[in-house]
């Protein structure tokens, strides 16, 4: 019968269900009752007094007990409560740099409202500090910026050193704590993201003004137990001549080149580099032995060397390069970052995200018969990829004129190849006298380390070795006094909390403990490690390869081609740009809202030609047609391009790696541009 229930022998577990926690406590197990919870629970309500004293012990409080202050006969639990909460709110902000009965009295007079509470204390205050700085006083609102301003300077070094782990970032959560002049810092460059009113950081960005931070302020950031963001903002001028001294002491007083090797799919040039590389001494032989034995086993015996550099199993199965392999070795004078570069023409744009962190180039051709040729004519890579570093701005080159063994290093080959290129490569704007040629054999490794013993070529050639020659480049000029600027190549998370970004420092240079800020997405992180050619590092400059290890948002954020600035100096994000462009050897003529490839740096973006304002004269640069129709092969014109996503970029004249970028189309390289306007 449903009625007479078994009421001794009924499980009333089974009337909870898994997520039902009604009427269960949580935490325990066993029950306990109110009168002995009462002994152990302590409660601030019953004791005020008490409460006050253990403050005044806890933080030195040299003020009235905050009951004495509140008038409790007059307030409600309710108010009681909202002025509980609106003077810890208070106190986050400033500390015990006011007392508790002005606190209370501003709080009761705004009726609970932080920010109100907040303005007149500071009010208050800067009418006390007006009397006392008589001879500073200017009239209007400069001085009161100015007082605010060495008012918050003292807040700041009232409440840094205490409140370590606390942040009052826009219900933001974050590790560490943001100090409050940094905060609004960053406030002037950037859109407040939901802030309320409740909040206490509102009060501070309003009572903040928003220009640069004034002598006080800095003064209180060389506190010793400030942020390293804060330090560095004191010692910057000092810490700039530090970097340049630094560079020239690191790695032994050696320069740091960066060195992308390019040519026509199967030219040798993995081949040419891992035989360096293995003359060098920097892969094993117990390694070489193992890529010997497993390249016979595929097939390929002949690429064995090409596997130090090609090392994912698709490369090797392919035989081809697929992405930019990256290495370092040394060389008498200098430290060489080895940028591997694809040959093949579906990977161009991995070659250019390469060649557009290259300082230096090695292009390296096939001198055996019709190989050369069928590299050289149209639709080789030689050609495509010699116009596109000289666009990247690579300056200084060395041709390296592979597989000399297969003609038995035959003069007549070799000047040959010589004069085809030389041409070409004078008229894509290279110097002759930036310009080396040099007989190699990558799988023989004769002439690459040490100058050639081989009878045939020593009768009619006595220049340098491969290695000698990329010894002797010029190092290019570093910008490390110009605001930090770094392209993002790769992300990945790390281990550890936060995770990496790794990409080629382009201008300035970055420190441990740094905040920066990320451009398109404008959010800004704090640079936890960074490791230079996987060795961690304090602070790495203009030119590094480096890895950086942030905290402070989220990866989601962050893509490749994303940049890292200074966030007082900016990078610019648009989506329209004005540019000059030269245009290459094109089938169909460009006209307005023509659809291209933008490659800029390590991003490929959609875009479209929206106007072209104007043809212009190659030497002069004076404007020789408005508003053209189209523009056809061997052009220099002025047009405007939009793009379909917000990218980062800088004008030409102020960065010019930065400013440089190429256009494509349908898997060929038809221009390429410097940025004029943003």
């Amino acid at each position: 019968m449903a009625r007479h229930r078994n009421v001794r022998g009924y499980n009333y577990d089974e009337d909870f269900e898994d997520d039902d926690l009604y009427g269960q406590s949580v935490e325990d197990d066993y029950c306990i009752s109110p009168s002995t919870a009462a002994q152990f629970i302590y409660s601030r309500r019953d004791n005020p007094t008490a409460y006050a004293e253990t403050l005044e012990e806890k933080y030195d409080y040299e003020t009235e007990h905050s009951n004495d202050c509140i008038p409790s006969h007059q307030l409600t639990g309710a108010e009681k409560a909202k002025l509980d909460l609106c003077l810890d709110r208070m106190r986050e902000v400033l500390g015990k740099s006011v007392s508790e009965k002005v606190m209370v009295e501003a709080a009761l007079s705004s009726k609970f409202d932080v920010q109100q509470a907040l303005d007149s204390v500071l009010a208050q205050d800067n009418k006390q500090n007006k009397i006392k700085n008589e001879d500073a006083v200017i009239a209007g609102k400069a001085t009161k910026g100015k007082v605010r301003d060495s008012q918050t300077s003292r807040i700041e070094s009232d409440v840094v050193p205490k409140v370590t782990k606390m942040t009052v970032s826009g219900k933001r959560q974050t590790t560490g704590f943001e100090v409050p002049c940094v905060n609004a810092e960053e406030n002037g460059h950037m859109p407040q993201k939901g802030l309320s009113a409740g909040d206490a950081n509102v009060g501070v960005t309003e009572i903040l003004p928003k220009p640069a931070v004034p002598p006080q302020t800095v003064q209180a950031s060389e506190e010793p137990t400030l942020t390293p963001t804060s330090v560095k903002k004191s010692g910057k001028a000092k810490q700039q001549i530090d970097v340049k001294a630094e560079l020239e002491k690191r790695q032994g007083g050696k320069h740091l080149l960066n060195l992308v090797v390019i040519g026509h799919v199967d030219a040798g040039k993995s081949t040419l580099m891992g035989h360096l590389l293995y003359l060098l001494g920097n892969v094993n032989k117990r390694i070489m032995h193992k890529y010997e034995q497993e390249s016979k086993k595929a097939g390929k015996a002949s690429f064995a060397y090409a596997w130090v550099l090609d090392e994912t199993g698709e490369e090797r199965e392919r035989g081809v390069t697929m992405d930019v392999g990256m290495t370092k070795f040394e060389t008498k004078t200098k430290v060489i970052t080895l940028m591997d570069a694809p040959g093949h023409k579906d990977f161009i744009p991995n070659m250019i995200t390469g060649a557009a962190m290259a300082d230096v180039a090695v292009l390296v051709v096939d001198a055996s018969r019709g190989e050369f040729e069928a590299g050289f004519e149209t639709g080789g890579q030689t050609r495509e990829h010699g116009l596109l570093v000289r666009s990247l701005g690579v300056t200084q080159l060395a041709v390296a004129v592979n597989k000399m063994d297969q003609v038995n290093w035959q003069q007549e080959r070799f000047r040959e190849i010589v004069s085809k290129l030389g041409q070409f490569l004078k008229q894509a704007g290279f110097k002759e006298s930036d310009v080396a040629y040099i007989p190699t054999s990558g799988l023989g490794g004769e002439n690459l380390v040490t100058r050639s013993q081989a009878s045939e070529l020593t009768k009619w050639y006595e220049g340098k070795c491969l290695l000698e020659q990329i010894d002797s480049f010029k190092p290019p000029q570093r910008s490390v006094e110009k605001p930090f600027r770094l392209c993002v190549s790769d992300v990945f998370k790390d281990q550890g909390s936060g995770f990496c970004v790794t990409g080629k420092i382009e201008a300035g240079y970055v420190q441990v403990g740094d905040r920066l800020l990320v451009m398109p997405p404008n959010e800004t992180c704090t640079v936890k490690g960074i490791a230079l050619h996987d060795e961690p590092v304090d602070w790495a400059a203009a030119g590094d390869h480096v890895i950086l290890t942030l905290t402070g948002m989220d990866i989601i954020k962050i893509n490749v081609a994303c940049m890292f600035c200074c966030p007082k100096e900016p990078i610019k994000a648009c989506t329209r740009f004005r540019a000059r462009i030269l245009i290459f050897n094109i089938e169909v003529p460009i006209t307005k809202g023509f659809p291209v490839l933008l490659h800029f740096q390590t991003a490929s973006e959609p875009a479209t030609i929206r106007r072209l304002l104007s043809v212009l004269h190659k030497s002069t640069g004076e404007v020789t047609k408005k508003k053209p129709k189209c523009l056809t092969k061997g052009q220099n014109a002025l047009v405007e391009l939009q793009t379909q996503r917000p990218v980062a970029l800088e004008l030409y004249k102020d960065f010019k790696e930065l400013g440089r970028f190429m256009l494509r189309y349908s898997g060929s390289t038809i221009a390429a541009g410097v940025v004029t306007e943003v």
